[in-house]
């Protein structure tokens, strides 16, 4: 039960604060921001008509069918879960918590556009997409940062970069 009332004081929080952004401003003020000014910017070497694009997401996105984010850790799930690049809107599902996602449900695309890349492709501005994206819960803290730098965030580039991916679109919940 002290689950579920905590969960839905995070999503009340939530939509408080979309609702009031003065509030959310100060909120934020307190926030310690974990920073890293060693990461390289890396410029895209070849036109998008030519490469292979993948969706990066921190909205919780998800396969109805895979394990959902953990919302009961305070802490955040610094996990991730592929995403099928084939697979249709109605397959996914948003666990999280920490922001309002009411549109994102109506829209995936706000949060995940696979459509809009899809219609890209076939329009000839990118490439080709991903056969597999990445989906992550954006709010993530404490020692969960140190296991998100240095385990799973990496794991995910490698194997962005073993796919042949050129540009990934990093979108926020």
């Amino acid at each position: 039960m002290a689950g579920y009332l905590g969960r839905l004081k995070n999503r009340f929080i939530a939509k408080l604060l979309t609702r009031f952004p003065k509030l959310l401003d100060r909120s934020a003020q307190k926030f310690s921001w974990t920073g890293d000014s060693t990461v390289p910017w890396t410029p895209v070497t070849k036109p998008l008509s030519a490469s292979k694009v993948a969706i990066v997401t921190t909205a919780g996105v998800h396969l109805r069918s895979q394990k959902p984010f953990d919302m009961l850790d305070k802490m955040g799930d610094p996990t991730y879960r592929e995403l099928p690049g084939e697979s249709k809107k109605d397959e996914y599902t948003i666990t999280h918590d920490y922001y309002d996602h009411t549109d994102a449900e109506r829209d995936l695309n706000i949060v995940f556009p696979l459509d809009r890349l899809r219609e890209l492709r076939d329009a000839g501005e990118i490439g080709s997409l991903s056969d597999v994206n990445y989906g992550f819960m954006g709010h993530i803290d404490g020692p969960h940062v140190d296991t998100l730098i240095k385990k799973t965030a990496p794991e995910v580039a490698r194997k962005l970069k073993m796919a042949g991916v050129d540009v990934a679109l990093l979108t926020p919940g």
